[in-house]
């Protein structure tokens, strides 16, 4: 699918990106542009809606966790200006409960954080009645996804150990080793 004279994006090839992580989004947004689509970005709620009042693509890519709130009320407001819209939501928090509220408000997909644009382009192109997904050649281990979550609690608790360990119901100390060590592989 990396070829992109081969992908067949219809007659609207826009493509609206939602992410509060800046790195995250430059690297996806040029990678989509390179497979043919027209890329507009945006790092906040407010800023999704704003667009996707505006100008509705007919692809979107939404965080579920934004700075400023919820993802899923961007994916309301694409639904809401465009319903032939197709949107991924994408979460670190790979949870049934936020998977069945985003297919919901109409989220074509769901994918759980690190995602490729490969990834992300087979979610936005699938078609219902596609075959589940093929797993990975190199899914993350346990321990890594894992790591990530604690990484991703301990930086919304602001880098509060006592916070984060509360959090997560684990011992303070026990937390320290873990982020004291390098991520696993």
């Amino acid at each position: 699918m990396e070829d992109s004279a081969k992908i067949d994006l219809g007659p609207d090839p826009s493509l609206l990106l939602v992410d509060d992580d800046e790195v995250f989004l430059k690297r996806l947004s040029r990678a989509m542009e390179k497979r043919g689509f027209q890329v507009e970005t945006a790092t906040s709620v407010v800023a999704g809606k704003v667009i996707a009042k505006a100008r509705p693509p007919a692809y979107a890519v939404v965080d579920l966790r934004l700075e400023d709130g919820n993802g899923l009320d961007v994916v309301e407001a694409l639904r809401a200006a465009r319903d032939d819209v197709r949107v991924v939501v994408l979460t670190g928090y790979g949870a049934i409960a936020t998977a069945v509220a985003a297919v919901k408000i109409g989220a074509t997909d769901y994918l759980s954080k690190p995602a490729d644009a490969n990834d992300v382009l087979r979610a936005l192109l699938a078609l219902p009645d596609d075959e589940l997904p093929d797993i990975p050649d190199n899914p993350m281990s346990a321990d890594r996804v894992r790591w990530e979550h604690i990484q991703r609690v301990y930086e919304q608790c602001d880098r509060n150990v006592s916070e984060t360990a509360r959090r997560l119901s684990m011992h303070r100390r026990t937390l320290q080793r873990i982020l004291a060590k390098r991520s696993p592989r």
